[in-house]
């Protein structure tokens, strides 16, 4: 069997923003990854809201996810594929995080992911990373006002920028929006 980590925030979790729980597994991107792997994988969901690279929340710290990752990896060991999409979270107004400092993170948990895989697992399992998506303009109106600034847009689209920078200096696939 296939075993898939994928480890990332809301969207990974399936968090649905009408009532604040999580959409059925049947819709969520992992769910319908699962279902079109069919049985020979094994996908295995590791959202949590809120999660970051390696920013911690004074108030959630736990939401790091550099803190939770190498248990994660223990955890779910043997592991054939990471999906990682994180990023997103970074951009808020809490952590003033630039985009530079974004792709920084992101590349810190790839290390650690191939790092530790190897010493735990003797081989290290192939790396699938996946740009947050684009803060959209209407986040001053949105329900997540108070976490994102109009700034954040600026630095979403700057982060795609590095990410790509940051894919070209290493080994992993990538499943980037083009533009």
């Amino acid at each position: 069997m296939t075993t898939i980590l994928c480890y990332g925030d809301s969207n990974t979790y399936g968090y649905n923003p009408v009532n604040g729980l999580r959409y059925p597994k049947g819709v969520r991107w992992t769910g319908v990854l699962q279902k079109m792997l069919g049985e020979e994988y094994e996908v295995i969901e590791e959202g949590c809201n809120g999660r970051t690279t390696v920013f911690e929340d004074a108030k959630e710290p736990w939401k790091a996810g550099l803190g939770y990752l190498r248990p994660c990896l223990n955890t779910h060991k043997p592991i054939d594929f990471v999906i990682m999409m994180l990023g997103s979270n970074d951009l808020k107004r809490m952590f003033h995080a630039s985009a530079q400092e974004i792709a920084d993170g992101a590349e810190e948990l790839v290390k650690v992911i191939k790092e530790f895989t190897k010493e735990k697992q003797g081989y290290i399992p192939k790396v699938v990373l996946v740009s947050p998506p684009e803060i959209g303009k209407d986040i001053a109106n949105s329900e997540f006002a108070r976490s994102f600034d109009e700034d954040a847009i600026i630095r979403s689209r700057n982060s795609l920028l590095y990410m790509r920078e940051l894919l070209k200096s290493m080994v992993v696939f990538s499943l980037m929006r083009q533009r």
